[in-house]
């Protein structure tokens, strides 16, 4: 699927300003390398891609996938990772690989990687954010592929809003597995070949003669009254209002500290009461994904800064869905009036568990009814990146729309 600007302007009664062009393929095929192959040659139909990005099941033979994928695309800037379930326009069956094209004279493009990101979140972000000095575009966006794994992907996105600052959109998601744990992969490609790798991050800096926009969502609401997060540091929080944060969370959810001795059991509750983090333009979601019978603090999956005013959050089926319209009515608008060419979206992937299959299907149909014939891709994360304003843009349990004009 390929819509060019030339077409969407012609669809607005207005005349070509560019030949950009934004397409997507996908491919259940249970051969990697056709998969690849085919999901490539879909998005492609035949043009020459500036940008080729990948999104693909967790469990897949990626070397091979990718060379199916480079077999289409030749050696052309490629970026991707892996999910707990790809998003693309409806098919006969769940793709396993979902290939997004960007082509066209009106996009420059950069990518870069940084391994080991583990050991130095912040300084991966500074040194992959750098390749955006090279671009001359009017409207810019750094896009970031990250280990789900590696932990405080915040001091990631940290890293990198202190190269590119407050005017250039910064958005992405982080690999995921199938809620495992063990190990997720991302890939890079030049003309050197293509490298598969984990522990890294991934990035491309996109230039663009036309707006880019990023739109967030999550469908959450607060219950029950605010807390203050009295003591924390990073993502563990000590006390809420004074007490021992464990037990604060315990009696709000009519249990005791001990809720925390079966700790999966700990997990799966907490993933539907996660925290919401009061912010200008709504809540950031918090997942708490384990706490402390000793000192009673709970830990989060991004950072809790001291003095933050945090609810209790919860959703239902409906709530999640309708967030998808909220994304993209977001990120349309930020483009300014100007038609959009195509949409990758960054979903979490405890929404894909939270709304089961039936869920999925209802959300995927929202999708498609937002894109409006437009093309999108994306994938179901395990944290999305987004900075619409400030410093701040780790996500979870959230919907991250980028718009392309």
């Amino acid at each position: 699927m390929t819509v060019t600007a030339n077409e969407t302007k012609a669809a607005q009664g207005a005349g070509p300003v560019s030949n950009r062009w934004f397409g997507v393929g996908g491919s259940a095929d249970v051969d990697p390398r056709a998969a690849g192959a085919n999901a490539a040659r879909e998005a492609l139909a035949g043009r020459t891609a500036a940008l080729v990005i990948v999104f693909c099941a967790a469990d897949i033979d990626f070397q091979a996938m990718l060379d199916g994928v480079r077999s289409e695309a030749g050696a052309v800037p490629l970026m991707g990772c892996s999910g707990l379930a790809a998003i693309a326009p409806a098919g006969p069956a769940e793709p396993a690989v979902v290939v997004s094209v960007l082509g066209g004279d009106g996009f420059e493009i950069r990518i870069s990687e940084a391994p080991n990101v583990s050991a130095g979140q912040r300084v991966a972000g500074e040194h992959v954010a750098e390749i955006v000095e090279e671009l001359t575009s009017d409207h810019k966006l750094l896009l970031l592929l990250a280990d789900g794994l590696a932990g405080e992907q915040h001091e990631l996105v940290r890293g990198a809003y202190s190269v590119i600052g407050a005017t250039v959109g910064l958005a992405g998601g982080c690999a995921a597995d199938y809620f495992a744990y063990e190990k997720t992969y991302q890939f890079i490609g030049d003309a050197n070949g293509i490298r598969v790798l984990s522990d890294a991050v991934v990035a491309a800096a996109i230039g663009s003669n036309a707006p880019i926009s990023v739109g967030v969502a999550h469908g959450w609401h607060k219950v029950g009254e605010p807390m203050v997060a009295t003591r924390s540091a990073g993502g563990s929080v000590y006390t809420l209002d004074g007490e021992p944060a464990l037990d604060v969370f315990a009696e709000r959810m009519g249990s005791t500290r001990a809720m925390v001795a079966d700790a999966k059991a700990f997990q799966l509750f907490a993933l539907r009461h996660p925290l919401g983090m009061s912010r200008r333009s709504g809540e950031d979601i918090r997942v708490i994904h384990g706490g402390d019978l000793g000192d009673g603090s709970i830990t989060c999956l991004a950072d809790v800064p001291q003095g933050a005013l945090l609810w209790i959050m919860e959703t239902d089926r409906p709530g999640l869905v309708s967030s998808v319209d909220d994304a993209f009515a977001e990120a349309v608008n930020g483009l300014g009036g100007v038609a959009p060419l195509g949409f990758l979206a960054f979903d979490c992937g405890v929404r894909h568990l939270i709304l089961e299959p039936d869920g999925v299907r209802e959300e995927a149909l929202r999708f498609a009814a937002g894109a409006g014939g437009v093309p999108f891709a994306g994938f179901y994360t395990m944290g999305e990146i987004a900075r619409t304003r400030g410093a701040r843009g780790m996500h979870h349990l959230t919907l991250v729309m980028v718009a392309f004009a």
